[in-house]
């Protein structure tokens, strides 16, 4: 037999060019690859596989290192420092004192996490979803709505907004401001804010609600599901519910607004945590985030992380409610609002939305065999189907 050597030099270096052009691709592209790919690769397998997160209680434990805070200064971690109460109403919830005056019965304490100039923004919550008179009259529930807020990164606009500010409080008592900048990286400063509040001033509350203040909330589906959950034999314990991140990884992109350098969290995954957006603990669960924000490292600045984190290290685990979103926007449909909890991306139709969702006819769409029927059929085109991104899941189609 003969062989054609200059055939198989030729097949050698097609081989080698293909192999430096795939080298090219992925060192070029690797930073990408690494986030979709790789870094989820390693998330879930230690999510799934070693599933141990032992580390939270040690390596998070508040210790005397000190870190830069956002304002330049340096300063202890900010779960050591007891920031200072520009506007508060301590008596929101009622009060049990030498006065003896009773704690009033709260349903749920709902913190709406808010910047300083986004007066619209909460004044459209207040005329629809957060109004706590319409959730009394038309619902029967006691609801404390406040606003959880710091005070204007920008120091040239600041004495302006906050005298803004002392107005709109003195106008809807419901603005609830610690000292500290108001920023993407005080988010975790604002988490602590609301469980420390809620722990002084509200600690009767049966729920917690944390939520953006571009989230829209169905408030008369939200009071059925929290009432069907206090009439069950055990109650409403141990409860933390949302839309789920399960084996989340850190991200590595410096570029990215949600970059965690490894010296700050070296592991690979992130413990199961609800999105930020909106999620409801029980009372119960309130407290032991309390507790946790106490004695935990809050170096995290992503809120929803450090929530998991102390969650984890209390025993809790967070439960998928699938009409709660996380990032995304739900379809507007009446056979939707029938089931909605929460919807995320609302800084300017949260009014038309509220009219449309609370609408007496909505139910009307899934009464009887037939109705049901539709109504399923409309959620599946809505949610299982590709051209819908970034909202409910398809479960929530057959629930």
């Amino acid at each position: 037999m003969f062989m054609n050597f200059r055939r198989i030099h030729k097949c050698q270096c097609v081989q080698l060019l293909t192999t430096g052009l795939i080298l090219c691709v992925v060192m070029v592209c690797w930073e990408e690859l690494d986030h979709h790919v790789v870094s989820h690769m390693r998330s879930y397998t230690y999510r799934y596989l070693v599933n141990s997160y032992d580390f939270l209680n040690s390596s998070f434990a508040i210790t005397s290192n000190h870190h830069n805070r956002e304002d330049g200064s340096d300063g202890e971690d900010s779960e050591l420092v007891n920031y200072a109460y520009l506007i508060n109403h301590p008596g929101k919830c009622g009060g049990a004192g030498a006065d003896g005056k009773s704690w009033d019965d709260v349903l749920l304490l709902l913190f709406v996490k808010s910047s300083p100039e986004n007066f619209e923004r909460r004044q459209a919550i207040r005329d629809t979803w957060g109004n706590e008179s319409f959730v009394w009259s038309k619902l029967g529930a006691s609801v404390r709505l406040v606003f959880a807020l710091g005070v204007h990164p920008d120091a040239e606009q600041r004495s302006r907004v906050q005298s803004a500010l002392l107005q709109e409080d003195q106008a809807y008592g419901d603005l609830i401001q610690q000292n500290f900048l108001d920023t993407f990286h005080n988010l975790t400063t604002k988490l602590i804010l609301q469980f420390h509040w809620g722990h002084e001033y509200c600690p009767q509350a049966h729920f917690l609600m944390s939520a953006d203040d571009d989230i829209f909330v169905h408030m008369p589906n939200l009071v059925k599901y929290l009432r069907e959950l206090l009439s069950t034999k055990t109650g409403a314990r141990n409860l933390w519910v949302g839309h789920v991140h399960r084996g989340a990884p850190p991200v590595r992109r410096k570029k990215s607004k949600y970059h965690v350098p490894d010296d700050l969290y070296p592991w690979p995954s992130y413990p199961d945590y609800t999105a930020g957006a909106g999620y409801v603990v029980s009372g119960d669960v309130a407290a032991k985030i309390y507790h946790a924000t106490l004695v935990l490292n809050s170096s995290i600045y992503i809120d929803d992380v450090f929530m998991g984190i102390c969650a984890k290290a209390m025993g809790v685990s967070p439960q998928e409610h699938v009409y709660f979103s996380g990032e995304g926007k739900a379809p507007y449909h009446p056979c939707i609002y029938d089931h909605m909890i929460t919807s995320h991306g609302h800084a300017k139709d949260v009014r038309s939305l509220w009219q449309a969702a609370t609408d007496p006819t909505v139910h009307s769409h899934s009464r009887g065999f037939m109705g049901s029927l539709y109504c399923t059929a409309v959620r599946v085109m809505m949610l299982c189907l590709p051209y819908y991104q970034n909202t409910y899941s398809c479960m929530a189609a057959f629930t």
